[in-house]
């Protein structure tokens, strides 16, 4: 069970997950020894699945990211995932309800790329139809 100290350790490991323990111990108010205790337990029970760089994707030469939007065919849904998970340029996959069956998220060097992936996916034999948002400006993005 996640309580409200675990929930804070999650916060300032959120905002730095390099972070020493007794540095979280500080912004926690609570003992080096509690955040070294929590952090392997929430680790061991997967609440804590790992650790990773925050990256700024246009720095790396992504300067097209779009979220499309995948109509299956009934039947076919983890395979067509399965595929398009497969395919460079494709960021995440997710399973959703809605008038879609799966949502993608694409990051793509160019515009160029992005219509070769868009046309990609809509060449899977089961997808009826696709439905794409490019995004313009990121005003939150943080998990």
């Amino acid at each position: 069970m996640i309580d409200e100290t675990d929930k804070r350790i999650i916060e300032a490991l959120s905002e730095d997950s390099r972070e020493s323990f007794r540095k979280l111990a500080r912004k926690v108010r609570v003992s080096p020894a509690t955040v070294i205790q929590r952090v392997k337990r929430m680790e061991k029970e997967g609440v804590i699945r790992g650790y990773s760089a925050v990256l700024d994707f246009e720095k790396l030469g992504f300067d097209f990211e779009a979220v499309i939007e995948v109509t299956i065919r009934k039947g076919a849904l983890l395979e067509v995932q399965e595929k398009i998970a497969q395919m460079p340029g494709v960021a995440s996959v997710f399973d959703v309800t809605g008038e879609s069956d799966s949502l993608v998220v694409a990051r793509c060097r160019s515009r160029k790329e992005f219509s070769r992936l868009v046309k990609k996916i809509l060449s899977i034999q089961d997808v009826e139809r696709t439905n794409t948002h490019v995004i313009l400006n990121v005003v939150k993005d943080k998990y």
